[in-house]
């Protein structure tokens, strides 16, 4: 039986998550599979039990598994499909040395899972451009969720864009479609979020709390989310603009759903329209495909970690959104660009 073998953090690797070191140094394994070795203790930074979210410093020492001699074989590597990597090549909505965006389809999962044989992760080497290192990405979005994605071509630019991120220097904005009309209009959601065990079929949810018992709650975080309404539409359905505070999981999804409005096709937090007749929610099943989530990462606001000139980033909806809002009566052509205050100067990609 192998033994446990400690690896050091070498130069140029701090400033990451753990669970994206581990991924890079075993790509075999899945998420699923590092957030439970770290959980038991199997995974420890200087002899600690640690999450897989701790940002690592050159230098610490990281405690490996026996996990590489003892692991069972690996299955045979399945080929993307040419389409694959041309529609991922597709979505690249700005490029240049430092970093690229791209506008992520529904349904592409960003990292691979025991279910998951299609993934952005899997697509990277594909999107190399000419250069030698693979991009590298710097956040994530939802599987069902389509949008404004960023990678990072080398680790020094990942780095970078990370601590933006982590500062809260970037200003995202999502677009949603909802069930119901929230009261007031436009306002703020600031329920603290805290991820807890199904009490049915097993899994975790993240549940919202009161923002006064995230300090006594272990696990819980605090969330902020503003949102607007751009239109109303027929049906009672509403386009909310959607500016995330905060970067939890779920927070989008759960926020929504906690005021009563979830986004539609959401399967997780609630679909909504459950106490519409039969004849009202037929009608709707003709305009609007909920069986597709309807959340959309419309743009990305960074400082270029270069030229650290304002970028404004933007995505086109993906087919089942524009097609609904179409459906339901909205005009296009008539959105806001700004609608929680003025944007910096700054280019349009």
């Amino acid at each position: 039986m192998s033994e446990a073998r400690i690896k050091t953090v070498a130069r140029g690797e701090g400033d990451q998550r753990l669970d994206r070191w581990l991924k890079r140094l075993l790509p075999q394994l899945p998420q699923s599979r590092i957030e439970r070795l770290c959980r038991r203790g199997e995974v420890r930074l200087n002899g600690r039990r640690v999450k897989p979210s701790v940002r690592l410093e050159e230098g610490q020492e990281v405690r490996m598994p026996p996990i590489i001699s003892n692991r069972q074989p690996e299955k045979r590597q399945l080929s993307i499909p040419i389409s694959e990597i041309a529609k991922i090549k597709a979505s690249v909505i700005h490029i240049d040395d430092q970093i690229i965006a791209l506008n992520k389809p529904p349904g592409l999962a960003v990292q691979g899972g025991s279910r998951q044989t299609l993934h952005l992760d899997g697509l990277l080497p594909h999107l190399q451009f000419g250069l030698e290192e693979t991009p590298r990405l710097v956040h994530r979005l939802d599987k069902e969720t389509s949008g404004v994605l960023l990678l990072a071509r080398s680790r020094a630019i990942a780095a970078a864009l990370t601590a933006e991120f982590r500062h809260r220097e970037t200003k995202k904005i999502y677009w949603a479609l909802v069930d119901g009309v929230p009261k007031p209009a436009s306002g703020r959601i600031q329920y603290g979020l805290v991820s807890r065990l199904r009490s049915k079929g097993g899994g975790q949810m993240i549940c919202t709390i009161d923002p006064q018992e995230v300090p006594k709650t272990e696990g819980a975080r605090n969330a902020d989310t503003l949102y607007y309404t751009v239109a109303h539409t027929i049906e009672n359905i509403v386009w909310l603009a959607l500016q995330p505070k905060t970067g939890r999981k779920h927070q989008l999804r759960v926020h929504l759903s906690a005021i009563g409005h979830p986004i539609l096709g959401d399967s997780k937090y609630g679909i909504g329209n459950r106490d519409r007749p039969k004849e009202q929610l037929e009608i709707l099943r003709d305009k609007v495909s909920l069986d597709q989530l309807h959340l959309h990462a419309r743009s990305l606001q960074i400082k270029h970690p270069v030229t650290r000139q304002e970028l404004l980033l933007c995505a086109d909806l993906p087919v089942h959104m524009r097609s609904a809002l179409t459906n339901l009566g909205c005009d296009l052509e008539k959105v806001p660009s700004a609608p929680f205050g003025p944007l910096p100067n700054g280019r349009v990609q």
